[in-house]
């Protein structure tokens, strides 16, 4: 497979990506997909899945795990409910991503994705020590499956998320940079964030974003938008990619599955961005 093949983020029955049907029509080789709710969570599930996959000729590179209780409705809300850091829903969470892991196994997927959540900022603290327990014991269980965990950027900051990685001490984690969530969540610009981190890169979202206003940052979201169109900068992203010697999948994601139609059209056209940005870069 060409160095950057193109993907889309898609969905088996949860999550906000297409349907595996769309990425067919968009003729691209490689999707990352969100892990379906437990009810289907099983290996007939996988099977047909992955028949579908084959039958497509798309690979499916990373398994995202997602909660019933997550909410995105806003920053604080996102603080609460979003990944493994929330207390009360830890162990359960641990438990259901474990699941994920085996699924992605079913799937010949080496590689699950979450996001963790807001990683506590005081490395001293129990509550850190706690979540950095619950992720070794996530990663030990990945390993076991001979896969690798990749957290999705945008709620720390870069300095932040190093430090945790670090702290984990862990071989199998990386990260899945996603440049929009560094302005979406004001964590940080994301082409400086994506230098600082690259040596744990091992797959990237392309999404594009405005920051929100310099007065509301970290504090109320930015605004998704269209591949292109906002101030990620893809040219300068890919750029940045191919000096860090990333050559795995360029996957879209697009937000808006409440508007099917806008999505698969905003879907199509960053397909033909990134395919003229690859020409260009990697000729």
């Amino acid at each position: 497979m060409q160095a950057w093949p193109i993907g889309v983020f898609t969905s088996v029955d949860a999550g906000l990506g297409v349907h595996l049907e769309v990425a067919q029509e968009l003729g691209v080789p490689t999707v990352q997909i969100h892990a379906p709710h437990a009810k289907t969570r099983t290996a007939k599930a996988a099977g047909e899945f992955w028949k579908k996959t084959q039958a497509a000729g798309i690979a499916v590179t990373a398994v995202f795990g997602g909660f019933d209780g997550e909410s995105y409705a806003d920053i604080p809300t996102t603080v609460r409910t979003v990944g493994l850091v929330p207390r009360e829903t830890r162990a359960a969470r641990l438990a259901e991503m474990t699941e994920i892991s085996d699924f992605a196994k079913l799937l010949g997927c080496n590689t699950v994705a979450l996001h963790i959540g807001f990683v506590p900022p005081d490395r001293k603290s129990a509550d850190y020590r706690d979540v950095i327990n619950c992720t070794r014991d996530l990663l030990d269980h990945v390993a076991g499956n001979a896969q690798h965990l990749n957290l999705e950027t945008g709620q720390e900051s870069a300095d932040h998320l190093l430090e945790f990685i670090e702290d984990v001490e862990r071989d199998n984690l990386f990260i899945n940079f996603d440049p929009a969530n560094m302005i979406l969540y004001g964590s940080g610009e994301p082409i400086a964030a994506l230098k600082k981190v690259g040596k744990y890169v091992r797959s990237v979202h392309c999404k594009d974003a405005r920051w929100a206003a310099p007065d509301k940052r970290g504090k109320e979201w930015g605004s998704e938008v269209a591949l292109g169109t906002g101030d990620v900068g893809m040219e300068t992203y890919l750029r940045t990619l191919k000096d860090l010697g990333y050559t795995g999948p360029l996957t879209i994601e697009r937000e808006i599955a409440h508007d099917p139609e806008r999505q698969k059209a905003d879907i199509g056209v960053a397909v033909k961005l990134l395919t003229d940005l690859r020409k260009k870069i990697l000729g």
